[in-house]
């Protein structure tokens, strides 16, 4: 069994002791002085996080997934990261994707008890078809949750990599993963509350590691996200903006040229740089692998 006072999320912050003392501001400021620690905390652990970037990016380009799998908060945390994806990027809703114990009910109401079904770990991953062209990320901030380990040994005898997203040294997880990113921020503000530091730490890992990847599947032109699916009003006139910031363009020519590509801002944006339709345009883009300035060298 493991002594839970002996994890690094667990430890008590001498800086918080007297906490619930504190008039609102001071508590706040507190709070916000112990958030401070989280970024430098990633900072640390970046050499880790491009391995794990590279080895995603190399599964994705070659027809794989992304498999993000969690407990509680954590699983939350890769759920909404994962979903996140298409929208932003313009990607399949199948490209990345979440699995928290319990399924996706629990994204909403904890149930007790999932996160410690070490089985469970591997037959959800048999029920999306996972496969040794996938990658998996198992997110756990104490580094111990049997869910997540399950499904990383599963993953593990598939011959799939492994990484591993936790908030502790020498974890558990640590142990059954190819890779471990273990940004560590320092006790939490409320002693166990990983819901904290820990938890915004995963979210800035999980970030780095889609858009990272994102970017190098040509998801993104400079830094506009290219992919951007325009489904509603609000993102029909950034499909526009986007056009129109990486041409030169004035919006009316913009809203003119993606309404002859479906509004595909990549496709749009080809058409207006090198003078072609929307069937050479997305035939440029193909040749170049969807990577809009390798597309405009050619």
């Amino acid at each position: 069994m493991v002594e839970l006072r002996k994890l690094d999320t667990e430890q008590r912050n001498q800086r918080t002791m007297q906490i619930d003392t504190l008039p609102t501001l001071e508590m706040l400021t507190l709070i916000n002085e112990e958030d401070h620690r989280v970024a430098d905390a990633v900072k640390e652990v970046l050499p880790e996080i491009a391995k794990a970037v590279d080895v995603i990016y190399e599964k994705l380009d070659n027809g794989g997934r992304l498999i993000y799998v969690g407990a509680g908060t954590s699983g939350r945390l890769g759920l909404l990261d994962a979903v996140e994806c298409p929208p932003t990027f313009g990607v399949s809703t199948e490209l990345v994707k979440g699995l928290i114990a319990g399924g996706d009910n629990a994204f909403v109401k904890a149930v007790e008890g999932a996160e410690d079904n070490y089985d469970m770990g591997r037959t959800d991953l048999e029920s999306i078809g996972f496969s040794a062209k996938d990658a998996l990320v198992g997110i756990a901030a104490s580094g111990r949750t049997p869910y997540v380990l399950g499904a990383m040994d599963y993953a593990r005898s598939l011959g799939a990599p492994v990484m591993a997203l936790t908030c502790c040294n020498n974890s558990e997880l640590s142990r059954h993963a190819d890779i471990t990113m273990a940004p560590v921020p320092g006790p939490e503000v409320v002693t166990g509350s990983s819901r904290l530091k820990s938890g915004t730490a995963q979210k800035l890992v999980l970030n780095m590691l889609s858009t990272a990847t994102m970017i190098k599947l040509g998801k993104v032109y400079g830094n506009l996200m290219v992919d951007v699916k325009a489904t509603n009003e609000k993102l029909v006139h950034r499909a526009i903006s986007i056009v129109c910031t990486a041409t030169g363009v004035d919006n009316e020519t913009a809203r003119a040229t993606l309404e002859k590509c479906e509004f595909r801002c990549k496709t749009a944006i080809v058409m207006i740089l090198l003078g072609l339709d929307a069937d050479a345009a997305n035939a440029a883009l193909d040749a170049a692998k969807g990577h809009i300035s390798a597309a405009l060298k050619k």
